[in-house]
Formats: C-alpha cells, sequence, structure tokens
C-alpha cells in the first residue's frame, strides 16, 4: 500500500483524503496543527470546521507527527500559499528524498517566485503541481472535478494516475509547470473583476466582454512569464477561471463583488488575505520590473488602482476599461 500524507486539514486536504481513502487502497493520513480536527477526524470521523454536515471515511486518519513524512510515497501541500515555502523549509529533514511532493496551493512562494521554484531550492524531491476548477465542497460530495498535473518530468503523471484511478478526480498532464502555477493565480485576479461587473450590471453582454478580456490579459501575462499558450486549454486555464470567476462560492468573484456594491475598505483587505488581493501587487510589480507597459493589461492595471489608490471611485471601473 503507498502511504499519502496532506500537509495540512483544510477543506481540500479533506475533501481530497476522503476521496482517496473511501478508495480504499492506500494508507491517508492529514498531518495537522489543529488538535481540535485531529481528534474528530480519527474519533468521530468528521471535520465540522469545514464539512458540518460530511461523515469522513473511516479509512481516512489524522496526526500531529510530523514523523508520518519519513515513509510517505506522495506528499500533497494543502496549506495556504503564503505558508508553504517556509513550511518545508522548516520541516525538511522530516520529507523523505524519495517522495513525490504535491503542491496544492495557489499563490506565490515568495513576493515574486511561484511556490515550485522556491521549494526546488530547499529540497531534492521530485515536485508536482496539481490545479483545477475544485471546490472542496463539490469534492467531497463526490462530484466529477477536473485537475491539471503539472511535472517536468512527465513519468511522474503515473503516479498521480494511478492514486486518483477509479475516482472521481479526473486529471490531464503538461509539462508546463510555470504555466500552470501561473494560470492558477491570475484566475484569482481576474474572478475579482468579473465580480465588480456582476455587482454594478446585470448584462450578460457587458460580461462576455469583460470574460474576453479577462482571458486574454491571462493568456499574454502567462506566455510573458515563461507559460505555454496551450496551457490555457487544460483544465488549469479555462475551467478554473470559470469557475472561479462565475461561481458565488468563489472567494475572489465574492470580493470584486463587495468591492463593485462599495462594501470594501482597507481595513477588511488587511484582515482578510486573498489570493488575488495579494498577486494584483505581484504582477504590477513584474510588469515593472520587466519595462512592460501597462497599455495591454488595462483589467490588471485599473484593479490596481483600486487596492492602491485611496478614495478609487469604484463606480467608474467598468467606465475607465472602456475608454482605454
Amino acid at each position: 500500500m503507498r502511504k499519502i500524507v496532506f500537509i495540512g486539514s483544510g477543506a481540500i486536504a479533506t475533501a481530497l483524503g476522503d476521496v482517496l481513502a473511501e478508495k480504499g487502497e492506500d494508507i491517508v493520513e492529514l498531518l495537522s496543527i489543529e488538535n481540535e480536527v485531529i481528534e474528530m477526524v480519527n474519533n468521530n470521523h468528521v471535520n465540522t470546521l469545514y464539512f458540518p454536515k460530511c461523515r469522513l471515511n473511516e479509512n481516512l486518519t489524522a496526526t500531529d507527527d510530523k514523523n508520518v513524512l519519513e515513509d510517505a510515497d506522495v506528499v500533497f501541500l494543502a496549506i495556504p500559499s503564503h505558508a508553504v515555502v517556509s513550511y518545508v523549509a522548516e520541516n525538511k529533514q522530516y520529507i523523505s528524498p524519495a517522495s513525490l511532493v504535491v503542491n496544492l496551493a495557489k499563490g506565490f512562494g515568495d513576493s515574486i517566485n511561484i511556490i515550485p521554484d522556491c521549494i526546488k531550492e530547499i529540497i531534492p524531491n521530485p515536485l508536482m503541481t496539481l490545479k483545477g476548477p475544485s471546490f472542496a465542497r463539490e469534492i467531497i460530495n463526490r462530484q466529477d472535478t477536473g485537475m491539471t498535473a503539472a511535472a517536468t518530468e512527465s513519468e511522474l503523471y503515473q503516479i498521480i494516475k494511478d492514486v486518483f484511478d477509479g475516482t472521481t478526480i479526473r486529471t490531464d498532464f503538461t509539462t508546463d509547470v510555470t504555466g500552470v502555477e501561473y494560470a492558477s493565480i491570475l484566475k484569482n485576479i481576474y474572478a475579482i473583476v468579473i465580480g465588480m461587473v456582476d455587482a454594478n450590471f446585470d448584462s450578460a453582454n457587458l460580461r462576455s466582454i469583460f470574460i474576453t478580456k479577462a482571458l486574454n490579459e491571462m493568456r499574454m501575462l502567462l506566455t510573458i512569464f515563461g507559460g505555454e499558450n496551450r496551457t490555457m486549454y487544460n483544465y488549469c486555464g479555462f475551467g478554473d477561471f470559470a469557475l472561479t470567476a462565475l461561481n458565488d462560492m468563489s472567494r475572489n468573484r465574492t470580493l470584486g463583488l463587495l468591492i463593485g456594491k462599495g462594501f470594501f475598505n482597507q481595513g477588511l483587505s488587511e484582515k482578510v488575505v486573498l489570493e488575488g488581493r495579494v498577486a494584483v501587487d505581484v504582477f504590477h510589480q513584474k510588469l515593472e520590473m520587466n519595462d512592460i507597459g501597462f497599455d495591454d493589461y488595462p483589467l490588471m492595471d485599473e484593479l490596481f488602482h483600486v487596492f492602491n489608490d485611496t478614495n478609487y471611485p469604484t463606480n467608474n471601473f467598468v467606465k475607465n476599461i472602456l475608454k482605454r
């Protein structure tokens, strides 16, 4: 039996862990720092912090003992993006060099670099990233879900195919790790934009204009920073953007709705860490560092001013973009 460990016990770790535990072919554990969650999972087979009404498979267990990493075949990184790199650096002695390390987090690893680029400087492990349109609530309810696996070594894909074989998780594959990582970050930014549009206009025509502009900006940015055009056609591209931009379960779309309705302020911004909010500043900085103008990226540029200009008139957001 393989041993699969999820670092983290949040929504996505619990959902994917439950799916794999039900399969019954592997040892599946959540490595958690939350004693309450560990006790609930092991004793009552629930995780009410994230899924109040779901009973978990009894094969799924949880622990706070980092030694479980020492003989893990597959390690999924399922903690917030801003914590991934520091966690790996602080705990690398526990991670077997033979383990396949799979990044589930969507965000930058440090101020400007993607997570796999940061991790490969810390540990020698084979690395993979797994991203796609995947609300955890639907995963745990066994709704079919598509995710893109990416690794520079194509033979690693067989491992992930075997892990999820026979489950509701469908995968496609690319060697474009950079493109997959950037797509997973960019979709959060442009989901905010679509949320702002929908907050002020009940117009399918206008929404379609902005979806088109958003996809074009995503495609250009992805390729500028080393990704491949074709990655937009994987689950992690169009699919993940559509899920995040058009569904109210999305936190970044909700942020856009709040901004558009005038309920968002700097105080809320400081209390709520949202991937899209952080990523806007990073991409704006990266474009400036590479002497790339903003004429081709009006949505990105205008959203940057929404977050950084005092008293930006959000009711002019759509008009400003259409004028550019």
